[in-house]
């Protein structure tokens, strides 16, 4: 069952609700860094060239359901796409009682993690989120993996569901990545815990040519492979099945590389003094904080014969300089490379803003859970309830 985008949806004088993702970092009030709004101005600008009104669904933050919040408030959020789509946008606290909104305008509705069942996909709040609409469009690739009421219940009960432009790119850039890619394929995969994207690197190990792991993920590897990683963090229970990816790669005919060398530091700050050792000569006192040179070198071999790319998570402290040089040569490899590259997740992206790289890159995806089960070829709730008959 095919879905449908939202080019064969008349929108003329139609309310249309968007559900976007426009969870962005927040400092004093301003948001630091606007990838994500500027991805759902495509959506939201058609809407308004079609001449819809238009209404604007996003979550901001953690808070707690039910319970406003000012410091996870959508306001930073409304100064600044109000400045990027070049119309008006009023932010609207209470409006799940109801919202004015004429042809050409945008309201951006308040945190929808503000209400009490949204993660829940509670079916009342679902149902007063689609009476406010002729069309939903949902647009938020980022939370396709999620069964919220804002996401996948608005969906269920609209009167007319549809795919935005942001999400039809998403599905068909990481479609092509999967389905048929050019080879050797490499996934690069970093972040802080196993735990947390063991499913993914499983999936990946039996998919790819190659598997690059990074950041405390690799730390876990590193331990694996019977290395000392000293106050890294890192997973003691998971070592096992650090071993068992690797085992699996290799049955692939791939593997996970172990890095030669890595940078050390006896503490995590800005002014922390860093040390680049051979694996083997870490102490009991050091933490691994990122890979050294010749693990780069090696690792940029790899992205420059690899045909396909798929990239979540840096692989060391990036926000700190001194530790942010594996991560920094990575994304200048792959941004030098031909092949077909996606890279997603928030640390990913904000990296690649931060070496002025983002364009380089052949798809931006702005997912990053979405991104991680979409590669392990999970269906994702939030496109699930876009399909009807």
């Amino acid at each position: 069952m095919a879905i449908r985008p939202i080019t064969d949806v008349d929108l003329r004088n139609k309310r249309v609700m968007i559900r976007a993702d426009l969870n962005v970092p927040i400092a004093n009030g301003k948001v630091t860094n606007d990838i994500r709004i500027m991805a759902a101005l495509k959506g939201i600008r058609y809407c308004l060239d079609q001449g819809a009104a238009v209404l604007v669904l996003s979550h901001l933050g953690r808070p707690k359901e039910g319970q406003f919040d000012p410091a996870l408030s959508l306001a930073p959020v409304a100064r600044r796409l109000a400045e990027m789509v070049d119309a008006r946008v009023l932010l609207k606290k209470d409006w799940l009682d109801g919202v004015e909104v004429q042809p050409g305008e945008v309201v951006l509705c308040e945190n929808v993690r503000f209400n009490r069942g949204e993660k829940a996909n509670n079916e009342f709040l679902a149902k007063q989120m689609a009476q406010l609409c002729d069309v939903f469009v949902m647009d938020a690739f980022g939370t396709a993996h999620r069964a919220h009421a804002s996401t996948a219940g608005v969906a269920e009960y609209a009167k007319e569901a549809c795919a935005g432009p942001l999400l039809m790119a998403e599905l068909e850039a990481l479609g092509q990545a999967l389905r048929d890619p050019a080879r050797p394929m490499l996934a690069i995969v970093g972040g802080s815990k196993v735990s947390g994207k063991l499913e993914v690197l499983s999936a990946l190990s039996r998919r790819v040519n190659q598997l690059i792991v990074g950041g405390g993920i690799c730390n876990t590897f590193i331990a694996a492979a019977g290395f000392e990683v000293g106050k890294s963090l890192y997973e003691p229970d998971l070592i096992e099945s650090a071993r068992s990816v690797i085992s699996a790669a290799k049955m692939a005919g791939g593997e996970v590389p172990i890095p030669q060398d890595v940078v050390v530091a006896r503490e995590l700050s800005a002014e922390a003094r860093s040390f680049v050792k051979p694996v083997d000569q870490v102490l009991a006192d050091e933490m691994i904080l990122d890979i050294g040179p010749k693990a780069l070198e090696r690792i940029k071999g790899m992205v420059a014969s690899a045909r396909t790319i798929v990239w979540n998570g840096p692989l060391g402290v990036f926000e700190i300089d001194q530790f942010g040089e594996g991560t920094k040569g990575l994304a200048e490899a792959v941004a030098a490379s031909s092949a077909f590259s996606i890279a997603g997740g928030g640390d990913t992206l904000a990296a690649l803003d931060k070496y002025g790289l983002a364009n380089e890159v052949s798809y931006i995806s702005t997912g990053g859970g979405a991104f991680l089960e979409f590669l392990q070829g999970k269906p994702l709730p939030g496109v699930m309830a876009l399909k009807r008959d």
